[in-house]
Order: C-alpha cells, then sequence, then structure tokens
C-alpha cells in the first residue's frame, strides 16, 4: 500500500517544492538583494561597481560625473604625463598643436571693463575690413560687452566661431565721434610658434621658438630662408621656455642640421618596439654654426631637438639643465570628444641617453623638482649638479654627455639675477610695468607707429626719458621711488619698459632685439660665436 501512495504522492510533493522554489526566487529578487548580484556578474569591475552606485545611491547621480572621476584616478597610479582629457578641454589642446584656429585675427588686452585691441593679425579677416590696434570692443552681436566685468575668455568665446560664419562688432575709435559696426566673416587664423627671427649681429641669427606645431618646421624654414638672404652665418636657436608639442616638429628642424642617416631619437617601450628616426639631409642648414639655448622648462620635443645637435658633435648646447621629459603618449580619442594620453614608451638621444628623470609614486615630488633644483643651487653654480660616472655618454667625436634626466648644457649659464631687487618684483607684481606700457602705447599710438622697427621704437623711448615718466607713474600706482632698489634696477626695468611698448607696436619683432640687452643666457651665446 506504501509504494502505491509513494506514486501517488511524491510527484505531488515534487511540485509543490518546485513551485515553492519559483515563488520564493521571484519573491527574493523583489527584495533589495538582487542589487548585489551586480557586483558579482562577470564584466568589468569598475563597470559594475558604477552600476551598483547608480542603482541604490541614495540620491540621483550622473553615470558620467562618476566616469569623469574615476578615469584620472586611475591614470594617476601611472606615471607624471599619462592623463585623461576631457571633451570641453581638447578643442584649445587641439589648436596649440595644430597650429592655427578659426577667428576674426586680433589680440586684445581685458584688463580694464572694455576690451581694447593690441594687434590685428595682418592678412586676417579683421585686418581686411579696416580694424584698427587701438580699437575699444563695445558690443558683440548687439551684446554689450563694454563695462560689463565680463571674463575676457567669455570675450573670446563670442569672437571665436567656425570659419566662414559672420559675426557683428561694434568699435569705438579715438576722435570718431560714433561707433563703427563691422561685420566680420571669421576665418583660419594662425598660431605661430616661431615668436621671431632677426639679426643680432652681421652674421648671427636668432630664431626663439614657443612650441613644436604641426606648423613650427615650416615657420622654422621660412625665417632660416630670410635671415640667409641677410648673411646669416651662425644661428642662435632658442628653445628656452619650450615645454614641447608635436615630435615630428622637432625632428624635422633637426634633420636641416643634419647629414644623411644620422640618428635623431629612438623611442622604445613594452609594447612599443624600438623605433628609430634618422636625417635625410635637407640641407638647409647644414653650413651654419648652431647654438641652442634652453632652461629647466624646455622638455619633451625640445629635448629632443637638443640631444639632437648634442649627441651628433653638430653644435653647441648653452644654458641650464632641461626638464627631464621623455615619455612617448599615445592618444586615444573616446567617443564624447575626450581623450587619454598614455604613456607607451620612452625617448632616447642618440647616444642612448633616456630624457626623462627619474619619477617615484609620489607625484609632488615629481612636480616640486624645479623648485628642488632652485634650492639645491642648480640654477647658479654647475657643480651644484652632481652625476655619477654611470651616466655619462660618449659622441661620436669623443665628448661626453650625461644622462640622468633632461640634457645637460655644454656651457653653463647661471640664472640671471642682475638688477632684482624689491622696486623690481614690486613693479612686476603690482602690474605697473606691464599697464604703464600698454597706457602709454594706447595714449601715444599716433607717435608711435611712425616707428616700424625696434631700435628707432628704442632710440625715440630713451629720448623722452620714458623711464622718468615710468616712475612717476609708479609711484602714483604704490611703487615708490624710494622703494629699496630703485637705482639698482633702472636699467632692468628700463630695458623691459621699452621692449614691452615695441610689443604693443610691433609684435615681437620690437620686443626680442631690445630685451637681448637683459639676457644673459643670449649674450654668452654671442660671445661664444664671436670667439670661435
Amino acid at each position: 500500500m506504501s509504494g502505491k501512495l509513494n506514486k501517488i504522492y511524491l510527484p505531488i510533493l515534487f511540485a509543490i517544492v518546485l513551485i515553492g522554489g519559483i515563488l520564493l526566487g521571484k519573491a527574493l529578487n523583489n527584495k533589495p538583494q538582487r542589487n548585489y548580484a551586480q557586483l558579482y556578474s562577470v564584466g568589468n569591475k569598475l563597470d559594475r561597481i558604477i552600476n551598483y552606485i547608480e542603482n541604490r545611491y541614495v540620491d540621483t547621480i550622473s553615470r558620467s560625473i562618476l566616469e569623469e572621476s574615476a578615469i584620472p584616478a586611475i591614470l594617476e597610479e601611472l606615471d607624471p604625463h599619462s592623463i585623461y582629457i576631457p571633451a570641453k578641454e581638447m578643442q584649445s589642446i587641439s589648436e596649440d598643436l595644430r597650429g592655427n584656429f578659426d577667428g576674426i585675427g586680433v589680440v586684445f588686452n581685458h584688463q580694464t571693463d572694455t576690451s581694447i585691441i593690441i594687434s590685428v593679425i595682418s592678412g586676417g579677416p579683421s585686418d581686411k575690413i579696416g580694424v584698427l590696434a587701438g580699437d575699444r570692443i563695445i558690443k558683440v552681436n548687439d551684446s554689450l560687452i563694454a563695462g560689463q566685468n565680463m571674463p575676457s575668455n567669455d570675450v573670446v568665446g563670442m569672437l571665436k566661431g567656425k570659419k566662414g560664419t559672420k559675426v557683428k562688432v561694434s568699435l569705438e575709435r579715438k576722435n570718431v565721434p560714433d561707433l563703427i559696426e563691422v561685420e566680420i566673416i571669421r576665418g583660419e587664423i594662425p598660431l605661430y610658434s616661431v615668436d621671431v627671427s632677426y639679426m643680432i649681429e652681421k652674421n648671427i641669427g636668432y630664431i626663439k621658438i614657443n612650441r613644436f606645431a604641426e606648423t613650427t618646421s615650416r615657420e622654422f624654414i621660412r625665417g632660416v630662408k630670410k635671415l640667409k638672404d641677410e648673411g646669416l652665418q651662425k644661428l642662435v636657436l632658442d628653445l628656452r621656455g619650450n615645454t614641447g608639442g608635436v615630435m615630428g616638429a622637432a625632428t624635422n628642424i633637426a634633420d636641416q642640421f643634419l647629414e644623411a642617416e644620422k640618428l635623431i631619437v629612438y623611442t622604445q617601450g613594452k609594447a612599443s618596439p624600438k623605433r628609430e628616426y634618422f636625417s635625410t639631409s635637407r640641407d638647409l642648414c647644414k653650413d651654419i654654426e648652431v647654438v641652442v639655448l634652453i632652461d629647466e622648462f624646455a622638455a619633451s620635443a625640445s629635448e629632443i631637438l637638443a640631444g639632437a645637435i648634442q649627441d651628433n658633435d653638430r653644435g653647441t648646447i648653452i644654458g641650464r639643465r632641461s626638464f627631464g621629459k621623455g615619455l612617448v603618449q599615445e592618444q586615444q580619442p573616446l567617443t564624447d570628444g575626450s581623450v587619454i594620453r598614455l604613456t607607451i614608451a620612452r625617448y632616447y638621444t642618440p647616444t642612448g641617453r633616456s630624457i626623462q628623470k627619474p619619477y617615484s609614486d609620489d607625484k609632488n615630488e615629481y612636480y616640486n623638482d624645479l623648485n628642488e633644483r632652485y634650492l639645491n643651487g642648480e640654477f647658479s653654480e654647475a657643480d651644484s649638479i652632481h652625476l655619477s660616472d654611470s651616466l655619462q655618454y660618449v659622441t661620436p667625436e669623443g665628448n661626453i654627455v650625461y644622462g640622468g634626466g633632461g640634457i645637460m648644457p655644454d656651457i653653463f649659464v647661471p640664472l640671471d639675477t642682475a638688477g632684482y631687487s624689491k622696486y623690481y618684483a614690486e613693479a612686476v607684481r603690482k602690474g605697473v610695468l606691464y599697464n604703464f606700457a600698454f597706457e602709454y602705447v594706447d595714449n601715444n599710438r599716433s607717435i608711435l607707429n611712425q616707428y616700424n622697427d625696434a631700435y628707432a621704437i628704442n632710440d625715440y623711448l630713451e629720448s623722452i626719458n620714458i623711464f622718468g615718466q615710468f616712475a612717476d607713474y609708479a609711484e602714483k600706482n604704490g611703487v615708490p621711488k624710494s622703494t629699496k632698489g630703485f637705482t639698482f634696477s633702472k636699467h632692468l626695468v628700463n630695458t623691459r619698459l621699452k621692449a614691452n611698448i615695441a610689443r604693443n607696436i610691433i609684435d615681437n619683432d620690437g620686443f626680442y632685439p631690445i630685451i637681448k640687452e637683459v639676457d644673459t643666457t643670449l649674450k654668452t651665446a654671442i660671445e661664444y660665436f664671436k670667439k670661435k
């Protein structure tokens, strides 16, 4: 009998257990515990955590905000130069590397409540319709900007725009009673990376490169050709303050100086096989002697160029040890326009030196390196740089060069503090030196526009005792003549003052020929050439 009962009731009991299990599973799935499964499911751990937070956090939170915070934190665990660039920052960075942007082609000062045009880019959209230096921007597209305490970046944003689009600008011009209304068609505006190219002496030329962009080598070649027509035989190539940029621009410029098949630089990393970059003997500068100026802010592409010149015994490096940035970044665009720049290799100079200075997990220590170098006396004494024999490398001609991070100069020039005093520091800190130069030009533009070169402007300013006028202005603005160092700093202040005024009239062609009078490193290079 019991066997018959088992046959009847066991299937019923099994069905009840099965149904109960299903109902229990549904009940459990309706409780909070179901969300914990997200943390243990198959897939990316970071995605699972963000999913969990997004679903279970007490308040509504944006997933994109969590991701924007998480990505930089991950890259922070790597080297100092692997970075995440949000989409909103990529446009300006791309413009710098590309060497141009779309806009109206003016440079303006927004120090007061009014934007005053300092210079108009020759051949640009504003130049073509008659916009002049000294014009005040009052309105943009009928929106009043003068007297509105508007940030300068907001004004720039209103003036910039896609090439071919129009912007209406209302200008105030001295001695013109009514506003001048102009409609400007935006165009492609160059961002020059070569600040200036001019002849310092009869056969010595000077070229200053502020960064390496896609257009830099073309700008450099134009500059060299111009100077050759003026008798160039020796060149001072100034890379001080140049933090780098496009590597190809640096290798292309190195190529102008080297014979064919000379190694310029090579890169190598764990997942990046060794890649060598050789010269092709372009010959533009084959007969030109070269000195390269570097300092503690010269980095990356600047160090590649300086290293190629030094390691191939092609020229002399003058200044102070460079920054030491020798890591290669690969740029990976993301779908929202943001970018990850991940370090994938290291740069090595032709003798095998790694440009990259040491770094540890302590990023603050890395970023504070320049301050430590200053405190240790490296900027004032060459002997303060202690390098072991293990860091020595030998060039083809038997010259000793040093690794360990950065490029060591062949001729050391200490940081120049001649003329530095409390008076000079206060004049700079309070902005009176810059402000006076700007206001003087704004009030005397018609006179200054008669002079078309730096030396003529310099002589005119000397003839009217511009320093005396500045000293009176500075006293009224919180920097009295009784401030310690007034007489000691006169030459430095006077030179910088005249250079800034000249820059506001004829841009860098006015600034650099005057400022060289207080540039010790440049003077050292000139003397080096004269003694050869």
